[in-house]
C-alpha cells in the first residue's frame, strides 16, 4: 500500500461525505450513494482511468496509480459509503430533532405519555433554546440565496445526543467491518463467492505498467457503453429540452394483463409496469440460471400468493412499517434461514477462527488478520451491547438485539457477494421479531421504544450498510494483492473522518434549508415509526389491562407472561423451513432450478424494481448459451461491462451537470435517475 493511495482513499470518503447531503437533499439530484454500486464511486473510476491515469502514466510511471492503489482507494472510499446518504444521515438529524415536533401535534403521543419514556441521551436536547434548536431545524436559518454561518449551529442542543450515538453506531460499524473480514476468506477461496460489482471493478483497473484494464481494449466493450449512455444522455437531454427531443422509453405498461386476478391483488404496480436497468440485466448474464431466475419470479410469485390469500380475507402485509405482521416474520424466517446455512457451511472455519480469536486451540490454521477480526467483532458487538444496556435496555435483550442486527447485515452481504444485488432491504427488524416472539408486556413499553429508536437509525433503510461495502473492499483489496490487514484498520479511519465530516456537513445544511426542504416523504416519516409503534403497543396493554405490570416482570413470572403471536410465528417458521429446505436441495440436486435467496428477496419494493430485469438478463443468457454456445457466451462478456459502465456514466454525467447548472443558476437542477431512489 503506497502512502498516496491512503491519503487519496481518504480524501476521496471525505468528499462523498461532505457532498452527499447537499447532491441529495439540495440539489435534489441523483443519490451520491443510494446502493451497494454507488456511480459516484464506480463511475468516478471510470472517468479516471478514461482520462486522468493515462496522463499521469505519460508524465511517469511513477506517478500513474497501480490496480493495487486504485482498489485501495475505493476500498476507503466504500467504508465512508455508509454514513453520509440512506444508510444513516439522510434521516439522522430528522429523527433526533423532530420528534419534539411530533410530540406538540400528536395527540395520542400526549395521551400515552411516550416522550417520558425516552431516554434523554436518545433525541436532540430544545430545552436550553427551543427557537432556534427546533424552530430554526424545522424553518430554517438562512434567508434567500444568503446561506447561514457555520457558527449558528446550536451544538448545545446536540452535544448530548451525540454523546449517546455516535460511539453506539461507531462501535457496531467497527464490528460489522471485523465481521467482514472473518467472513472474507471463507466466500472468497473456500465457497468462491462471484463478487459481480467487484468483477467489474477488476475488469477496469490496469494490469502492470498499463493506464487501464483490458477490458478497454474491447470492441463490445464500446459498444455497449456508448450505447447506454446514449440512451441516458438523451433521456436526460429531454428533462432540458421536452419539446425537442423525444424519450426512449424503459418502462412498459402490462397491467391489463393482471386485472382482475390474484397478481393485481398482491400488488403488482412495479412488477407489471417495469422499468429497464441496465446493470441488473448484466448482472443476471454473469449469474448462475438458478440465482437469476430466483431472483426474476421471486416478486410475481409472493404477489401471486399474497393476491390468492388476500382473496380468502388473510393479510400478509399492511399496518405500519415496524409493526406485527406476517409478512415481517416471512422475511425474519427467511434470512434466520440463510444464516444457519451459511454457519453450516462454514463451520470450521468459522470456529477455527473465533476458538483463536479467544485464545484456544484450533484444527486449522487460519489468517492471522481474520484471528485479530474475531476479536475486534467480539468486543465491539460487547460494547454495542453494553451501550444498550446502560441506557435502560435489559442485558438479554441487548444481546439478542446486537445478535439479530448482525444477522441481518450478515445475510444481506451474502446475497451482494453472491448474486450482484446492490439495491436490497431486509424488511425486518430485531425488534418486531421479539416483539412478535415475546410478546409487548414481556419486554414492555420502555424497551421496545429503545429497540425502535436504534432501530430506526440502524436498520430502518439497509440499502447503505457498512458491511455489504466491506465485503466488497476486501475482495477488491485481496484481489488487488493489497494487505487486508492494512486495509481493515485504514478503513476503521475512515469510517471516522465520514463521522467527523458528515455529521456537520448534514446539520449545516439542515439548519440552513429547513428540514422541509432538506428532506423528503421517507426521511420525516422515519421520526415518527418507532413512537407510533410503541403508542400502538401501549394502547393494546392498556386495554388488556395489562400496562401497568409490562416490562416489570422478572423469574419465572416472565415466562408465564410470553404472548407470543401465533400467525407471525407461525410465517417465521414457515419461511425458515422453507429457505433450508431449498438450499439442502440446492445442494443435493444438481438440476434443482432454484435459490433460496427468492425467499430473503420475495416483494421488498426493491426487488419488485429488479424482477423483470433479471428475467431478462435471465433469458438473454439462456438464448445466448444455447444457441451460441460456451464461445459466445465468454466472447458477450465485455458487452455486459459495457453495459454496467454505460450505466455508471450515465448516472455520474448528469450529476456534474446538475452541478454546474446548480452553481451557475442557483437553482435545483433537473432530476434524472439511471437506477431506483
Amino acid at each position: 500500500m503506497r502512502p498516496i493511495a491512503v491519503i487519496i482513499g481518504l480524501l476521496s470518503a471525505a468528499a462523498v461525505c461532505s457532498f452527499a447531503f447537499f447532491n441529495d437533499f439540495i440539489m435534489r439530484q441523483t443519490f451520491l450513494v443510494g446502493n451497494y454500486m454507488p456511480i459516484s464511486v464506480y463511475g468516478g473510476l471510470l472517468l479516471f482511468l478514461l482520462f486522468v491515469n493515462p496522463l499521469l502514466l505519460k508524465a511517469s510511471r511513477r506517478l500513474a496509480l497501480t490496480s493495487r492503489d486504485l482498489a485501495v482507494i475505493i476500498a476507503l472510499t466504500l467504508a465512508a459509503c455508509y454514513v453520509p446518504g440512506r444508510g444513516l444521515m439522510h434521516y439522522f438529524g430528522t429523527f433526533l430533532m423532530l420528534p419534539h415536533k411530533y410530540a406538540r401535534t400528536t395527540p395520542g403521543w400526549k395521551e400515552a405519555g411516550v416522550m417520558d419514556l425516552v431516554p434523554k441521551p436518545m433525541l436532540a436536547d430544545v430545552s436550553q433554546d427551543e427557537s432556534t434548536a427546533l424552530n430554526g431545524f424545522v424553518q430554517g436559518l438562512g434567508s434567500g440565496t444568503q446561506h447561514m454561518a457555520f457558527s449558528r449551529i446550536p451544538w448545545g442542543a446536540w452535544t448530548r445526543t451525540l454523546a449517546f450515538w455516535l460511539p453506539l453506531l461507531a462501535a457496531f460499524s467497527v464490528a460489522m467491518i471485523a465481521l467482514a473480514l472473518v467472513v472474507h476468506r471463507q466466500w472468497s477461496s473456500y465457497e468462491q463467492m462471484p463478487y459481480p460489482i467487484v468483477a467489474f471493478a477488476n475488469a477496469l483497473l490496469p494490469s502492470e505498467g498499463e493506464a487501464r484494464g483490458w477490458v478497454f481494449g474491447n470492441r463490445l466493450f464500446w459498444i455497449g457503453c456508448l450505447v447506454v449512455l446514449a440512451i441516458h444522455l438523451n433521456n436526460y437531454a429531454v428533462e432540458w429540452w421536452p419539446r425537442y427531443l423525444i424519450r426512449i422509453e424503459r418502462t412498459f405498461d402490462f397491467r391489463s394483463l393482471s386485472e382482475g386476478t390474484a397478481l393485481q391483488r398482491g400488488w403488482d404496480y412495479l412488477l407489471m409496469n417495469p422499468t429497464l436497468y441496465y446493470t441488473v440485466i448484466a448482472f443476471a448474464f454473469f449469474l448462475s440460471t438458478d440465482v437469476s431466475f430466483s431472483l426474476g419470479i421471486a416478486g410475481y410469485l409472493y404477489a401471486w400468493v399474497a393476491g390468492t390469500l388476500a382473496g380468502y380475507g388473510i393479510t400478509l402485509g399492511g399496518g405500519g412499517f415496524v409493526s406485527l405482521k406476517m409478512e415481517t416474520f416471512l422475511f425474519g424466517g427467511a434470512y434466520f434461514g440463510m444464516f444457519l446455512v451459511l454457519l453450516y457451511t462454514g463451520r470450521h472455519y468459522y470456529l477455527s477462527v473465533f476458538r483463536r480469536g479467544l485464545f484456544l486451540r484450533a484444527s486449522e490454521e487460519v489468517e492471522r488478520e481474520a484471528v485479530w477480526a474475531a476479536r475486534v467483532f467480539l468486543v465491539c458487538a460487547a460494547l454495542f451491547a453494553l451501550q444498550l444496556f446502560l441506557v435502560g435496555l435489559d442485558w438479554y435483550l441487548a444481546i439478542l438485539y446486537t445478535a439479530g442486527a448482525a444477522i441481518i447485515f450478515t445475510v444481506i452481504s451474502r446475497v451482494v457477494a453472491e448474486t450482484g444485488v446492490f439495491y436490497i432491504h431486509s424488511y425486518h427488524f430485531p425488534c418486531v421479531i421479539l416483539w412478535g416472539f415475546l410478546g409487548a408486556k414481556a419486554l414492555g413499553p420502555k424497551a421496545m421504544l429503545i429497540m425502535f429508536m436504534v432501530t430506526s437509525l440502524l436498520l430502518i433503510d439497509p440499502r447503505e450498510a457498512v458491511m455489504p461495502f466491506m465485503v466488497q473492499a476486501f475482495q477488491l483489496a485481496d484481489s488487488n494483492r493489497a494487505r487486508l490487514g492494512k486495509v481493515a484498520v485504514w478503513s476503521v479511519a475512515a469510517l471516522v473522518l465520514a463521522f467527523a465530516v458528515a455529521v456537520p456537513a448534514t446539520l449545516y445544511w439542515s439548519y440552513d434549508q429547513g428540514s422541509g426542504r432538506a428532506s423528503d416523504g421517507w426521511t420525516a416519516n422515519v421520526p415518527k415509526m418507532a413512537f407510533d409503534a410503541t403508542v400502538s403497543a401501549m394502547e393494546k396493554l392498556k386495554a388488556q389491562g395489562s400496562l401497568a405490570e409490562a416490562g416489570k416482570l422478572s423469574g419465572w413470572a416472565w415466562f408465564r407472561e410470553l404472548t407470543p403471536n401465533g400467525p407471525c410465528v407461525l410465517a417465521f417458521f414457515i419461511a425458515l423451513g422453507l429457505t433450508l429446505s431449498f438450499a439442502a436441495a440446492r445442494l443435493r440436486f444438481p438440476r434443482w432450478p432454484l435459490h433460496p435467496i427468492l425467499f430473503l428477496v420475495l416483494a421488498t419494493w426493491q426487488s419488485r424494481c429488479f424482477a423483470f430485469s433479471f428475467l431478462i438478463g435471465c433469458l438473454v443468457k439462456v438464448a445466448v448459451t444455447k444457441y451460441g454456445g460456451a464461445a459466445a457466451y465468454q466472447r458477450l462478456k465485455p458487452l455486459m461491462i459495457g453495459v454496467i459502465a454505460g450505466d455508471m456514466l450515465g448516472g455520474l454525467l448528469p450529476m456534474i451537470i446538475g452541478a454546474i447548472s446548480y452553481l451557475v443558476w442557483g437553482e435545483p437542477p433537473k432530476r434524472f435517475m439511471v437506477f431506483p431512489s
